[in-house]
């Protein structure tokens, strides 16, 4: 039972009540603020007298109160319902944006941060490295230029990129396509899927509404038995943002030009300087090893879903014509799984209902890293809103808010709160990923900010018959994700810019890959799961109803399920991660041209298929005669357009995660004398220090890649 203490959180949790009008206000207010205390900085201050204290500590709270309004603010366009207010939160993100860029091209400031940097006081570890990154900001921006016409251009290229990453964004939320199909079509899906489908009236009658968002999306690539039908959806999802593929091709040109500005060869060069990388090189090497050491492997793989086609094939009658396509990649191993490996992954899924498996996930970090979560329902929702209304602190009613604690003995404080938003809905977010909220950090008087973090995803609604009913893989998912929101929570810095996952990317996602590690523990798995026949009379009697006579199941994922799924864990390894890799080599590419007029004429859409088909050797439209600018699979992919730009390497931090997932829990995934360190020397320092240290530090060496190779099969 959690005490009352814990019931009664001592910060207020963030508020969702702004209007089309107050949010662009809000906006400009923020704006005005900061700007005065900029002017004042710079009229009060000469640069023989500055100091981190008179003008760095200053800038840096004002930041920290930017931040803690700014965050909601732009994510009322990835989360609202309403038209006008997703707008305003653009308009709003524009404006601010643009102050950015402003004041990291005021030159009268970067004088007085150049002078602090040049008298070298001796500051705490977190205010040296705030100060030499917020001076390596103002070089990156174009202090080094001479004023004019070339640092003017720079700065209209660096706000036409902001506004073009906002509509790149806005395309992707309000995009709601889909495709009508006759029911024969669509034999093969899982009931629970068409039951939630829309049923078409007058031309449609008779038809079914399959959307592109991954609940309608994935399981027709899975199950749909017509490679007709496959084919479609397929294709349909890699034209389904075709508006954007002008933005990117003007982003990447801009960046180029931007990069070439300050004097670097490219923009990979630009962004790779400040991650851990430091160099294209590296990464390049990188990539290519990990090309090499996989394209065997991928080879072997796709001659046995090959083989699988042709079975399938003859034992309808039809001839195989040697083609494997891209459409057939998830149903074949889908069929694969089940009868080479025993692994049903409908069946599998009765045991994941989502609301307990959250339940579970939230058990083993409260367990691991000493928090406790307590759920804000009704009475308690309302003290906390305005007005005493609970729907004022959350954006649409389905959200769920948690207040977080710790729980160890020193320490039962307040961390902060977390939140769920779980459901499709139009023009939502149309994938999974965390967004920060409200950053921690430390005020002005002392004490201490707490933060506000959100999953937003998108699992299949829950029917009167049966729950929300997790794969294995979007269990992964949800794990993956929620520990971005744990690293938001747990993280303590004095600053807001290093709060959380605010790392550099190469590093960002490591912390949650390792995490993955424990949707493949048969321990975990089993605490984990729950069949959904065990929720409710009625839940039971609806399984009965489909079991159709059989023995009513074990309330446990039983063990031969899970040997089963966790033998079948590296199984088309390969081709996965050359899908991967098949989108970092092509970030590299775009970014790293051998010249501007190179990137200015290349034809993104070719290039992206073409590199597909050269890595994975898997088919697609073009193998049936269509040009090989048959999709825009590049226009749909938004880490492109945001931190992950010559960064998508960054999801290859496994190498990371793999070593500290070896180094520490694979004996016992569940020591949580482990868990509390990591906690510490990892989660709490955020971006707070080099990250390179943040892994040594943990790891007690340098980081290797063994364990890496390991988990592929590779070593």
């Amino acid at each position: 039972m959690v005490s009352d203490k814990l019931r009664r959180p001592p910060q207020a949790a963030p508020l969702f009540t702004e209007t089309p009008d107050s949010i662009v206000d809000d906006a400009k207010r923020l704006i005005a603020h900061s700007r005065i205390l900029q002017d004042q900085i710079v009229r009060d201050v000469r640069s023989d007298a500055a100091s981190f204290a008179n003008v760095l500590r200053p800038l840096a709270h004002a930041e920290n109160a930017m931040n803690l309004e700014s965050h909601i603010l732009g994510f009322y366009k990835e989360v609202s319902a309403e038209q006008k207010l997703r707008d305003a939160s653009g308009e709003a993100m524009k404006l601010l944006n643009e102050f950015a860029i402003d004041t990291a091209m005021r030159e009268d400031l970067f004088q007085l941060v150049d002078a602090v940097l040049k008298k070298n006081e001796g500051l705490d570890p977190e205010s040296e490295h705030l100060l030499q990154k917020r001076h390596k900001e103002y070089i990156r921006n174009g202090m080094r230029l001479s004023a004019g016409p070339q640092r003017d251009h720079l700065k209209e290229i660096q706000k036409r990129l902001h506004q073009l990453d906002t509509d790149f964004g806005k395309n992707q939320n309000e995009e709601n396509g889909g495709i009508w199909f006759d029911t024969q079509e669509l034999e093969g899906m899982p009931e629970d899927v068409l039951v939630g489908l829309e049923k078409g009236t007058g031309a449609n009658t008779g038809k079914l509404r399959l959307t592109l968002e991954m609940p309608d999306r994935f399981p027709a690539l899975q199950y749909a038995k017509n490679s007709e039908t496959r084919k479609r959806v397929f294709i349909a999802f890699e034209n389904e943002c075709n508006q954007n593929v002008s933005v990117l091709n003007e982003t990447i040109v801009l960046r180029d030009e931007a990069a070439r500005l300050l004097g670097y060869p490219n923009h990979a060069a630009f962004r790779i300087e400040a991650k851990m990388a430091k160099k294209p090189e590296t990464v390049n090497i990188f990539l290519n090893d990990l090309r090499s050491r996989l394209s065997a492997g991928g080879q072997r793989e796709l001659e046995n879903l090959k083989q699988l086609k042709k079975a399938d094939l003859d034992s309808r009658g039809e001839v195989f014509d040697g083609l494997f396509f891209h459409w057939d990649v998830e149903y074949y191993k889908e069929i694969m799984m089940e009868k080479q490996y025993s692994v049903d992954e409908q069946k599998i899924a009765e045991y994941f209902p989502l609301q307990t498996t959250i339940q579970g996930m939230l058990g083993t970090f409260e367990h691991l890293f000493g928090l406790d979560f307590v759920e804000i329902t009704g009475d308690e929702r309302n003290r906390l809103g305005v007005f005493r209304k609970g729907s004022s602190i959350v954006w649409h009613e389905d959200v769920q808010v948690f207040s977080v604690w710790d729980n160890d003995e020193e320490s039962t404080g307040f961390l902060g709160y977390l939140y769920l938003d779980l459901f499709p809905r139009e023009n939502k977010f149309g994938h999974i990923a965390n967004f920060n909220l409200q950053p921690g950090f430390i005020r002005e008087d002392g004490t201490r900010q707490y933060p506000a973090t959100a999953l937003v995803c998108n699992f299949t609604k829950p029917t009167p018959k049966k729950p929300s009913l997790l794969k294995h893989m979007e269990v992964v998912f949800l794990f993956h994700e929620l520990g971005h929101g744990i690293h938001d929570l747990v993280s303590r810095t004095v600053y807001s810019r290093f709060h959380g996952t605010e790392t550099v990317i190469d590093f960002g996602e490591a912390p949650s890959q390792m995490l993955e590690h424990w949707c493949w523990t048969p321990s975990s798995l089993k605490s984990l799961s729950r069949h959904y026949s065990s929720l409710s009379p009625e839940y039971l009697e609806s399984w009965q109803e489909q079991a159709k006579g059989d023995s009513p199941p074990p309330e446990k994922l039983p063990d031969e399920m899970i040997d089963s799924l966790i033998r079948a864990k590296h199984v088309n390894d390969a081709v996965l991660n050359l899908r991967i890799l098949h989108l970092s080599i092509f970030d590299m590419m775009i970014h790293e041209p051998e010249n501007h007029e190179q990137i200015e004429n290349m034809n993104l859409s070719v290039e992206y298929n073409r590199l597909r088909k050269e890595l994975m050797k898997i088919d697609g439209p073009e193998a049936l005669g269509e040009s090989e600018d048959w999709g825009h699979g590049q226009a749909n992919i938004r880490h492109l357009m945001e931190e992950y730009d010559a960064g998508l390497y960054g999801y290859l931090s496994q190498v990371f995660a793999a070593d500290m997932f070896y180094t520490a829990f694979k004996q016992d995934p569940m020591n949580a004398k482990e868990g509390r360190r990591y906690r510490y020397a990892v989660l709490e320092k955020g971006g707070s220090q080099d990250e390179m240290k943040t892994v040594t530090d943990f790891l007690g060496r340098e980081p290797r890649t063994d364990a890496f190779y390991k988990e592929l099969g590779l070593s």
